[in-house]
């Protein structure tokens, strides 16, 4: 007999005698977050950084990063489901409800940085040193964020007969996979790409703590970008066991995402550590306006 998990962790009774659920989901994408803030202040601490700047910026982050992670779940259209970008055109209050899930990494992250870059212009802080100093604890926060679709029975992948599968439900089914006929219930198990996802982050969190520390020539943003590099590798890979997601030309726009992510991120960290510095830029620059404001000499 499989064992389903329920989503719900525990209620809360309410006066007029019904309850309010708390869910799995909720608790650990907050849990994730305060994860990732105590790795975070590790990481301030270390680079000589307040750490109440991190639990400052942690409520606007979080704020911001709900509304983006809604925003990109809202535009998006997951294959096999009827809940799309039409739905909530049709249903705008089903926008708000974010209790019945929808939340997307990417529009999370989007919303995450922007909130870290206002509250460095608020603080007067090095906005490249600050999103360096969140980058381990986004990734480890995520690989614990990500359990939470274990008890939602959500991101699973195709059939599989590898004893890692999962079960999945009849409620909790995809459309290609609700004929019980073919997909028994009692015998059917899915890949857990929730969990592919989580391991990959952290292995991220754990590579990017041991860059932070041993990488003689890191400057101020460097952490960001072997983020982007590896998180859309990871994503790209991820998408394979996704037959849900939502694809432009019959591609998964996360992975387009991420190969994007994975070629911008990648030029850029190079043209950094190999293209000219700040420094030769500047002192070339010099040297022509000096060349500008010398006399010339009159035809002899």
């Amino acid at each position: 007999m499989y064992f389903f998990p329920s989503s719900v962790a525990f209620t809360i009774p309410l006066p007029n005698g019904g309850s309010f659920p708390i869910y799995w989901y909720g608790i650990l994408i907050v849990a994730g977050a305060l994860a990732g803030a105590f790795i975070g202040t590790r990481e301030a601490k270390r680079r000589g950084v307040d750490p109440d700047h991190i639990w400052n910026a942690l409520l606007i982050a979080l704020i911001l990063g709900v509304i983006g992670a809604r925003l990109y779940h809202v535009i998006s259209s997951p294959a096999g489901t009827n809940i799309g970008l039409q739905y909530y055109l049709d249903n705008p209050v089903e926008i708000l409800n974010f209790r019945q899930g929808g939340l997307g990494i990417y529009g999370a992250v989007a919303g995450g940085v922007l909130a870290v870059y206002l509250y460095a212009r608020y603080a007067k802080l090095n906005f490249l040193q600050l999103v360096d100093i969140a980058m381990p604890g986004l990734a480890f926060g995520q690989a614990i964020g990500r359990w939470g679709n274990l008890f939602n029975q959500e991101l699973y992948g195709f059939p599989t007969d590898l004893p890692w599968g999962i079960p999945i439900d009849a409620a909790h089914r995809l459309p290609m996979f609700a004929d019980l006929t073919k997909y028994p219930v009692e015998t059917t198990l899915f890949h857990p790409s929730f969990l592919y996802e989580s391991l990959w982050n952290l292995g991220m969190g754990i590579l990017l703590l041991v860059i932070a520390r041993r990488w003689t020539k890191e400057t101020p943003g460097d952490l960001f970008l072997f983020w982007g590099m590896l998180y859309g590798l990871g994503r790209f890979l991820v998408e394979f066991q996704r037959p849900d997601a939502w694809t432009i030309t019959g591609i998964p726009t996360a992975q387009l995402i991420g190969i994007a992510m994975l070629v911008i991120c990648g030029v850029a960290l190079a043209y950094r550590h190999t293209g000219p510095s700040k420094a030769q830029v500047a002192a070339q620059r010099a040297q022509q306006r000096k060349r500008r404001q010398q006399p010339q000499q009159p035809p002899q």
